[in-house]
Parts: structure tokens; C-alpha cells; sequence
């Protein structure tokens, strides 16, 4: 197992303006040496390629575009073979853009019978970089009102389709699990929302979420932590319908099975198996 010094390094280059050069220099202290640092960087650094993650297997995928607010939009779509209503999901990606792992939670909502729509908020500036620390520096490029335009327009994209029933909800990871805060916030006719340890909306906010929200948090993940208790406080004078769980001893993104530091097993299968619970009762009933 890794320090979790080493693990909560990561974790501030990930997410904060910690240049490679600083991070590789801080990592060879921790690790004891430039050569130890190299080692560990594998397990830290998710591998988004692996093959499992781009098989579509009996689904029907596709991609589409349409315009935004800065530019062209663009989504990967997985949803059962047979054509018919679906419940949406919109699966939105942590600060790396959409990648194969994305496109694969995506697949794995189509499998459990819904229309997964997973959009890329990078498309308006050119994509996803293969580069991670590129593309970390295009989220810094993205204007918040930009973003949020972009991800209540998703919605208008899947009113109009035949594979689609009407009835909407999220799930997002990291950045996409603010964002999921945010379309809870934002959006009227989302029936439930799911964030996996995303940043919290602003309190006084709070009271315009109509949607059912599902929260799942890691307990050693300290700086998205410290918002819980005033987004609970909120839920809980607003009379919002939500569910919160702690996950104690793992970290900040646990479900990505692509980072081997970070990924828990146990924790990601048992937030996954609430989500799609929490999307039957809401999305299906």
C-alpha cells in the first residue's frame, strides 16, 4: 500500500496548479529517491486504455455533436440494442475530459437499461488531450457559465429522441460530481442526481433542487470534504429528498478502476450498486 502522503500529493497535482516539474521533485522525496518516484507513478497515474474499457458488446454506441455555448459539443451514447424509450443518464467525467474509462461507466448505465450519454466539456476547445496535463490546463481555460450552459443543453439533445422516455438523471465523478451538484441545482425535470465526492453547491442554492440526490463520499478525501456539512445542512431545511454515504478508508476518486492508488473494489462496487438502486426507484418507477 502507498503512503498516503504520496496519495494526497497526487491528489493536490491533480487538482490544483502543481506543475509536473514541482510534483515529480515532491513524489522523489516521499518515495526516497528519483528512481523509487518512477516506480510509483504507475500506480498513481490512471491507465484510461486498457481494452476492457472500450467494449461495447451487445450495445448500441454512438457519437454525437451539436452546438454550445463556446463552441461544438460532443457526447458518446450507449444504450440496450432493442430501440426503444429509454430513462437517461448523463455521465459526467472527473477533470481529465471523456476518456475510455468514462465511456465505460457509460456502457456500464446502458447495461443496466438506460440511454448513457457521457458528454466531453472539453469538445468546445478541441477534445481531450492524451496528454493529462493538458488537459487539466484546458479546465482551467472553461468558463463556468460556459459549462453549465453545455450540460443543461444535453437535456435538450435527449428530449427530441425516439430512445428516449423523458425521465432524466446523473451521475457524475470529481468535476463531473459538482457538476452533478449543479445540474440538481439548475435542472427542473432531472429526477435524480448522484455525485461521486464532488464539490458542493452554494447553500443558498440548496432550496432549487427538485431532484433526488445521492451522495457518496471518501472518507480520507479532505478537501471535498470539508463542504458536507454545510451542503447536509441545507439538504436537510430545504427538505430535499437525499441520501449521503461515507466511504472510510479510501480516497478521493475510489471508483476509477483505471488509477490502481486510489481504485477500491469493494467501495466502487457497493457505491455502483446504490446508484443503479437509487436510478430504479427514481428513473424507473
Amino acid at each position: 500500500m502507498l503512503d498516503q502522503r504520496i496519495i494526497s500529493l497526487y491528489d493536490e497535482y491533480t487538482h490544483k496548479p502543481l506543475s509536473r516539474k514541482e510534483f515529480l521533485k515532491r513524489l522523489a522525496q516521499l518515495a526516497g529517491s528519483t528512481a523509487a518516484a518512477m516506480s510509483v507513478l504507475p500506480m498513481l497515474e490512471p491507465n484510461y486504455r486498457k481494452p476492457e474499457a472500450t467494449q461495447a458488446g451487445d450495445l448500441f454506441t454512438e457519437y454525437i455533436t451539436w452546438p454550445g455555448a463556446n463552441g461544438e459539443m460532443k457526447a458518446f451514447v450507449a444504450r440496450p440494442m432493442e430501440e426503444k424509450p429509454y430513462a437517461a443518464v448523463v455521465v459526467i467525467h472527473e477533470n481529465r475530459g471523456l476518456n475510455a474509462h468514462i465511456e465505460d461507466v457509460a456502457q456500464r448505465a446502458a447495461r443496466a437499461g438506460y440511454l448513457a450519454i457521457a458528454p466531453n466539456a472539453l469538445a468546445p476547445l478541441g477534445g481531450t488531450p492524451a496528454d493529462e496535463d493538458a488537459a487539466r490546463k484546458l479546465f482551467t481555460e472553461l468558463k463556468a457559465e460556459d459549462n453549465l450552459k453545455n450540460f443543461i443543453g444535453v437535456f435538450e439533445q435527449l428530449t427530441p429522441r425516439k430512445d428516449c422516455n423523458g425521465q432524466f438523471g446523473c451521475v457524475g465523478f470529481c468535476w463531473g460530481g459538482a457538476m452533478a451538484n449543479n445540474l440538481a441545482v439548475n435542472v427542473e425535470t432531472l429526477k435524480a442526481a448522484v455525485a461521486f465526492y464532488g464539490r458542493q453547491p452554494d447553500a443558498a442554492d440548496v432550496p432549487k433542487i427538485k431532484a433526488a440526490v445521492q451522495l457518496h463520499y471518501a472518507g480520507l478525501d479532505e478537501r471535498v470534504n470539508g463542504g458536507i456539512a454545510a451542503y447536509e445542512e441545507a439538504l436537510k431545511a430545504a427538505a430535499a429528498n437525499y441520501e449521503l454515504y461515507m466511504y472510510e478508508g479510501v480516497n478521493h476518486a475510489f471508483h476509477n478502476d483505471t488509477s490502481k492508488a486510489r481504485y477500491d473494489e469493494a467501495a466502487a462496487k457497493l457505491a455502483w450498486e446504490r446508484t443503479l438502486a437509487f436510478f430504479e426507484q427514481y428513473l424507473k418507477s
